[in-house]
C-alpha cells in the first residue's frame, strides 16, 4: 500500500493529483500541503512512504524540500518544465512526471515506486519461526542458508558473528522473496549465499 503526502502551491494541481489517486488501486493521498515549510514541519510525524513534491515553488523549491527529508520517503516530482529532470534524479528519486499529469503516466511512477518499497523491505530483516522462538533476523548479519540435514522443511542460517539459527518450515522460493536479490544468491537446491561473501567462481569456460 502506497501512503502518499503532496505538496504543491497550487490548490487546484492538488485537487487534481488527489482525485487521480483516488482511481488507482493501492494508494491513500493521507495529506497534502500547499506551504513547503508547513509541509517539513509535519512530514516526519507522518505515516506515509511516498512524497508528491511539486518543483517550482515560491520560497523554497522541491529539490530543496527533496534534500531534506529523511531517505525513508520515497519521492516523485511533478513539474511542467523539463530542465529540472537531471538534478531531480541526481537525488534519486523514485520518477520525473511531466505536468499536465495523465493518469497512466502517474500509474507508472507508483508502480515504480512500489518495486522500490519492496526491495526496502526485503534489505531490512526476516521475521520468522525458529529454533529460538519467533525471532528477528537483520539480513546484512546473514553469511550463508543451507537445507537443514535434520529437517529438510527447515534453513539453517549462519550469520556473520559465527552463530546459527534454525529457521521452521520455510522453503527457498518464499525466503529468497524476502532477501534482496542483490544482496544474495541461490548456488544450489540447498544453498543460499550473501553476494558479498563470494570471492572467486570457478567452472568451464
Amino acid at each position: 500500500m502506497i501512503k502518499c503526502v503532496i505538496l504543491d502551491d497550487e490548490l487546484l494541481a492538488i485537487s487534481y493529483l488527489k482525485l487521480l489517486c483516488e482511481q488507482i488501486e493501492d494508494v491513500e493521498v493521507v495529506k497534502a500541503f500547499n506551504d513547503p515549510h508547513l509541509f517539513l514541519n509535519e512530514i516526519e510525524k507522518i505515516d506515509c512512504n511516498l512524497c508528491i513534491l511539486d518543483i517550482e515553488m515560491p520560497g523554497m523549491n522541491g529539490l530543496q524540500v527533496a534534500d531534506m527529508i529523511s531517505e525513508s520517503k520515497k519521492i516523485i516530482f511533478t513539474t511542467a518544465y523539463k530542465e529540472y529532470a537531471a538534478e531531480a534524479f541526481d537525488l534519486n528519486v523514485v520518477d520525473y512526471v511531466r505536468k499536465p499529469i495523465k493518469k497512466e503516466r502517474l500509474i507508472q511512477a507508483f508502480e515504480k515506486a512500489k518495486l522500490q518499497l519492496q526491495q526496502s523491505a526485503k534489505k531490512d530483516f526476516i521475521d520468522w519461526n525458529t529454533n529460538l522462538g519467533r525471532s528477528m533476523i537483520f539480513t546484512e548479519q546473514i553469511l550463508y542458508v543451507k537445507t537443514s540435514d535434520i529437517d529438510s522443511r527447515d534453513k539453517e542460517i549462519l550469520l556473520k558473528d559465527g552463530k546459527k539459527i534454525t529457521l521452521k518450515n520455510l522453503n527457498f522460493k518464499s525466503l529468497l522473496e524476502m532477501l534482496s536479490e542483490n544482496d544474495f544468491v541461490q548456488i544450489n537446491k540447498q544453498e543460499i549465499v550473501a553476494t558479498a561473501t563470494i570471492k572467486a567462481i570457478a567452472g568451464t569456460i
